[in-house]
């Protein structure tokens, strides 16, 4: 171990002394440590000796950026309490002695770490740790109203983690919005300037791209508002007259051509060149004198740089020398540039415009639903720590007057975020607190910026630095530097500082230090032959007509990517097979998800088990895709497709052939049956296969299930009743069986999480499953290789690592972004711009885009660091050859590095016993565990409503169809509630829920009595409501209610919220039955409402309101 791996203010230390002074929980430091020297356990190491101080739990506030290194800080900080608890008092005293302990100390302290956790589980407080946008939500709640109603916040926060679930409605009414400025909507001859600006915008660009253009500036409003509120946005992009005094006072650069002395140069050029010897001369000189006699100026720019310039904008050569031609063709370069420039303003400033309007519109949303977003969570928190009395208050508010402030991963943080924490702590700067009037605060910052690798989520790891001078100079603390890790073998460290040590060494990686190891682990770096261009097999063409209704398109090609993935998997089949490694010892990183989902394709087909790709979107995996069709067919059984499916699946297993028995039956009815109805039929013949039977028993029983069931309570019976995690075991390969079921139970999970369960019909959950972007959670597989990006990978390791993808192609340049310049030291961005190409930028941004493009080159090195120091023993690299070469690919930079050897291959060569299938394993029995039928107690079946007063099966359906039609037209305004839609409404509920056609009628007058009974009108007009909701579920006491409508209404006394009820006959307020049910409606409503008043009303079919007491 090197001493040189520790330092302290600069200078060089022990190791012990540098943990002396890291883990003090009376100093104030900023720690920047290599991966794997332990950040977090210096962190928490930090909270255990600030709480043997004597420092209250509440008092000491730990900040992450994920849920789940909050979590692990959680888990760390229990484990230890409750381990010191347990041990011996030598390991007592030995865990004080690493943790900076002064000698002199240890015998008094470890009594009182034996006693930590007894006293922790006592008082029942536990330490504050939280994400950043965790803690930032608790300060918003206890802010006080007149700032929320400043920030334009709701009092209860409703938070949008991901606002792409939201941009189609969004989107929607920003074109509303836009529809009503059009010259005949508002009634005179001129449309307004967000609707000249959008039609501007779209011309440029096209719709789809300007859409594109606009939902970026949605994902970025954090900075495109802050810069407006400075008063830096407009000016993004420069016009020509304030770029270049050259193009002083005038509207456009062309109009410099109206110049006499322009005019006056062109032609004394025109001449010269007409006189000229050469040809082309001549023939210039011409096309000058037919430009000048152009219309316009900007068509004579545009014939000038065609005579003189290439269509590279490059001057044209053999044309002579005469200084005229010179002159003129500089002038004419510049003019272009200027042009350009030009186009560029007039194009941020429409997408301004457009910008604000959006964001106006988006708040307008945000405001009718109660939301907010992480962009409200970090503008208010930035609004209220920056006043340092308000942030007292709040602080006091939340009993959490903070002593100890921790804060993990500090290199991903964004510029606004720190300055809003530099904000707070000021306030402290300087003996005993500063001006807080408090006790001074301690801070521990840790991170490492050569792991910064989210500029997409705004962290700047120049943030970093400006902590690290922010604590030195304002808090007197220490700055500590560690570049020994306890992680990666010798080997693995001796790669590392060759290819980062010659980035340093070529300005690329500053502040790069030599690393060293406490691991003695042997080490081992393998090179996977490249795959080059030629080795892709193509298909000989086939001429052949193919009916694509029939015959599916065989694939042309295999792509090098594939062989690549085919490659990685032999090489991973020969480790476990060949070399006894476990699968979960071995990580697959990769760029881009789609390499890995090759990977996974090809490990399937070795029989290697694999987690499935991070951020694999759950309605992807093949077993949630059929859950969703038999779902579809439910709730919709004329979706003949999701029927087709859901037989397919492994649910009911039908062939082909059985499909295409069905599909002739259906036929045979001229398009008048649908295959729910086909399959009713075909079940009552003889000679009907066992899996459509099945399937004609299970699925109506399921179907009755979707009108009373939330989605979590069908999907459960669904599985349970079809057997379908015993059949689905059945059909996949064994490597994927724990992976399938994972997918099985992420469903039924998902189905309880959505939205809280509010609102939760299967018809809603379906839709609102295919519409969001939902993700797999994550999961740990005791026996599986795991895909991950390089993000994903972030904060774990492995003993054995692949590297994918390692010489990608050249990365395109952005088109239709928006450039952000902030600098860290500013409380907002210098500079935002929309920018059209990044490829032919107006010149005034050309230095700024410099600037960005050295950022990612910096951040793609990070990248290589954070992937290469996750292997404890063994790297594998494996590449694909490029179209084109990279300038600074990951593969290029090893190579010449010389911490890889390209011509040193490993040659995989499996045994023909090894390249197996899951063929044998498929044949190993599968045991799944499963719980006998628990009987119902007595008294615990669901509540049926109104089961004892319906009289027959003809009501039911009656009373069905009223519940289902009013459920779809009470959310709508009353002047859209059209005779015209009430009965397309119940038509489509009646064909829904099989009323026959002579009932229709009385169908539509229950509902237009009771929509237009005026007693009702307070309960059913929306635009009279605080709040308003169709058949609500609840659970209470294990039981699903669901109650008809549920309401609020704001009066003098505060907000009352009524329980209404349909009952479409006379005096239903006479059944005990029903009072008893209203009774626990309202019981559990006021459970969930505390403090406010809840009463139920019945709504008859004679359009009668009739409250209960």
């Amino acid at each position: 171990m090197s001493q040189a791996a520790y330092e302290v203010n600069g200078e060089v230390v022990p190791a012990d002394l540098f943990y002396q002074v890291a883990c003090d929980p009376h100093r104030s430091v900023v720690v920047e440590a290599c991966a794997g020297a332990g950040k977090t356990w210096m962190l928490v190491s930090r909270i255990l000796r600030a709480l043997l101080d004597g420092v209250p739990p509440n008092q000491i506030l730990a900040i992450t950026f994920t849920k789940k290194a909050a979590g692990e800080m959680r888990e760390r900080l229990h484990g230890w309490l409750r381990d010191f608890a347990q041990t011996t008092d030598a390991q007592r005293e030995m865990e004080l002695r690493i943790r900076g302990v002064a000698p002199s100390q240890i015998a008094e302290m470890a009594p009182r770490l034996q006693q930590l956790y007894a006293r922790w589980l006592e008082e029942g407080r536990g330490v504050d740790i939280h994400t950043i946008h965790g803690w930032f939500s608790r300060l918003v709640k206890a802010a006080p109203l007149d700032i929320l109603n400043e920030l334009n916040l709701p009092p209860e926060l409703n938070l949008v983690e991901d606002t792409s679930e939201h941009w189609p409605e969004v989107w929607g009414r920003l074109l509303r919005r836009l529809d009503a400025q059009t010259p005949s909507r508002k009634n005179g001859d001129e449309a307004g300037p967000e609707y000249l600006a959008f039609m501007a915008v779209v011309r440029e660009v096209g719709r789809f791209n300007a859409e594109a253009w606009l939902h970026t500036a949605l994902d970025n409003r954090l900075e495109l508002t802050l810069a407006d509120q400075g008063e830096r946005l407009a000016g993004g992009v420069a016009c020509a007259a304030d770029w270049s005094a050259q193009w002083s006072g005038l509207a456009h650069p062309c109009e410099a051509l109206a110049r006499q002395s322009v005019l006056d140069q062109f032609w004394s050029l025109a001449r010269q060149l007409a006189t000229a010897k050469g040809a082309k001369a001549q023939k210039a000189g011409v096309a000058i004198e037919q430009a000048l006699g152009l219309a316009d100026v900007e068509s004579q720019a545009q014939a000038l740089a065609k005579a003189l310039l290439t269509d590279k904008g490059e001057p044209r050569k053999q044309l002579g020398d005469m200084a005229d031609l010179a002159w003129a063709q500089s002038w004419l370069i510049d003019l272009q540039q200027a042009m350009v420039q030009q186009e560029a303003h007039v194009l941020h400033e429409h997408m301004v415009s457009l910008s604000r309007l959006l964001f106006d519109e988006y708040a307008r949303f945000k405001a009718e639903r109660g939301l907010a977003d992480m962009v409200d969570l970090e503008l208010a928190a930035a609004r209220l720590l920056g006043d340092p009395i308000l942030s007292g208050w709040i602080q006091e508010r939340l009993d959490s007057q903070v002593r100890q402030l921790l804060m993990d991963e500090f290199q991903d943080t964004s510029p606004l975020q720190w300055q809003t924490l530099k904000s707070w702590l000021s306030a402290y700067a300087g003996a005993g607190g500063g001006h807080s009037g408090r006790q001074p605060i301690s801070v521990f910052l840790v991170g490492d910026p050569k792991q910064s690798i989210y500029r997409f989520r705004r962290a700047d790891p120049r943030v970093f630095s400006a902590a690290k001078t922010f604590v030195l100079e304002a808090l007197d603390g220490d700055l500590l530097a560690c570049d020994h890790t306890r992680r990666n073998a010798p080997g693995i460290i001796d790669a590392l500082n060759l290819v980062m040590g010659q980035a340093c060494a070529e300005g690329r990686f500053p502040g790069f230090r030599t690393h060293t190891t406490a691991s003695e682990d042997a080490a081992r770096i393998r090179v996977l032959p490249s795959v080059m261009r030629t080795t892709a097999t193509k298909a000989e063409p086939d001429e052949a007509w193919r009916d694509s209704l029939l015959m599916p398109r065989e694939q042309a090609h295999t792509t090098i990517k594939e062989v690549e993935a085919e490659q990685v998997a032999q090489a991973i089949t020969a480790m476990v097979r060949q070399e006894g490694l476990a699968p979960s010892e071995i990580f697959v990183l990769g760029r881009k998800r789609a390499t890995l989902a090759m990977v996974a394709q090809a490990l399937d087909e070795h029989g290697v088990p694999h987690i499935a790709p991070e951020d694999t979107r759950l309605i992807d995996t093949p077993e949630v895709r059929d859950l969703v069709a038999v779902l579809d067919a439910l709730v919709s059984p004329h979706h003949d497709l999701a029927l087709a499916h859901a037989l397919k699946s492994p649910l009911f297993g039908a062939t082909d052939g059985q499909l295409l028995q069905l599909a002739a039956v259906v036929k045979q009815s001229q398009g008048k049956t649908s295959w729910w109805d086909g399959l009713l039929r075909i079940a009552t013949q003889a000679d009907c296969p066992q899996a459509l039977v099945r399937a004609a028993t299970l699925l109506p029983a399921w179907s009755e299930l979707t009108r009373v069931a939330p989605p979590h309570d069908l999907l459960e019976r669904i599985v349970t009743e079809g057997d379908y995690r015993a059949r689905v075991l059945a059909c996949v390969p064994a490597s994927r069986r724990v992976q399938a079921l994972f997918h099985v139970d992420a469903l039924l999970s998902q189905s309880l999480e959505m939205d809280a369960g509010r609102d939760a019909t299967p018809y809603r959950w379906v839709r609102a499953l295919k519409r969001l972007p939902l993700n797999l959670p994550p999961r740990s597989q005791a026996d599986a290789v795991q895909l991950l990006t390089i993000h994903g990978a972030k904060g774990l390791e492995a003993k054995v690592v692949f590297m994918v993808d390692t010489d990608p192609e050249p990365a395109r340049k952005d088109s239709y972004a928006l450039m952000v310049d902030w600098p860290e030291s500013d409380e907002r961005p210098r500079r935002c711009a929309f920018i059209r190409s990044q490829s032919n930028p107006p010149p005034s941004l050309a230095a700024s885009l410099d600037e960005d493009r050295e950022a990612d080159q910096r951040e793609e090195l990070n990248a290589l660091y954070v992937a290469l120091t996750r292997a404890r023993e063994q790297l594998v690299f494996s590449r694909t050859q490029p179209r084109g070469q990279g300038a600074d690919s990951w593969w290029q930079r090893l190579a010449s590095s010389g911490a890889i050897d390209p011509e040193q291959v490993w040659q995989v060569a499996l045994p023909e016993a090894a390249v197996q299938n899951d063929e044998v394993a498929a044949e190993t029995p599968v045991l799944l565990s499963t719980l006998p039928a628990l009987a119902p107690r007595p008294g615990q079946d669901e509540i049926k409503p109104a089961a004892a007063a319906e009289k027959s099966s003809t009501q039911q359906l009656l009373g069905q169809v009223v519940h289902r039609v009013l459920e779809w037209l009470t959310p709508l305004p009353v002047k859209q509630r059209t005779p015209e839609r009430i009965e397309r409404a119940v038509l489509a509920a009646s064909k829904a829920l099989l009323l026959e056609a002579e009932h229709h009628g009385a169908a539509r007058h229950l509902v237009q009595t009771i929509l237009s009974a005026p007693a009702l009108q307070p309960w059913l007009d929306p635009a009279r409501l605080a709040w308003a909701g169709n058949e609500v579920a609840l659970h209470d006491q294990g039981q699903v209610l669901r109650i008809d409508r549920l309401v609020a209404v704001d009066t003098d006394a505060g907000r009352q919220w009524w329980v209404l009820d349909y009952k479409l006959q006379h005096r239903p307020q006479a059944l005990e039955a029903y009072r008893a049910q209203m009774s626990r409606y309202v019981a559990a409503v006021s459970a969930l409402q505390a403090g406010e008043r809840v009463r139920a009303a019945f709504i008859t079919g004679a359009g009668e309101w009739v409250p209960l007491d």
